[in-house]
């Protein structure tokens, strides 16, 4: 078995790099990944993305909201500690990706 994940989808939300407290950067951002058209509970699903490598952290860093992207990569579970207690957390760590259409920005 292997933790493998591909994923199409459009952003949801700008990618934003952040700078943790151990002075590793990651670029986050939102994917909106449709459900198949004869699923039971039609609609689609929010998923985070993570990108750790500077190489794609570049890349991404260029896409925009409305994007439709390709992402592949691994599911991976984090617990963060907030003020109100621990968080869980899954999102794909994401190790091969590209932009496949371009969006056209607000009308």
């Amino acid at each position: 078995m292997t933790n493998e994940v591909h994923l199409a989808g459009r952003v949801t939300r700008d990618p934003e790099e952040r700078v943790l407290p151990s002075g590793d950067k990651v670029v986050s951002f939102r994917l909106s990944v449709p459900r198949p058209a004869d699923s039971p509970r039609p609609g689609a699903d929010w998923v985070d993305c993570a990108v750790w490598t500077a190489r794609l952290r570049r890349s991404v860093a260029r896409w925009v909201t409305g994007d439709e992207v390709e992402v592949s990569g691994a599911l991976r579970r984090r617990v963060f500690r907030t003020g109100a207690g621990v968080v869980p957390l899954v999102e794909i760590e994401v190790s091969a990706c590209r932009r496949s259409v371009r969006s056209e920005g607000p009308a």
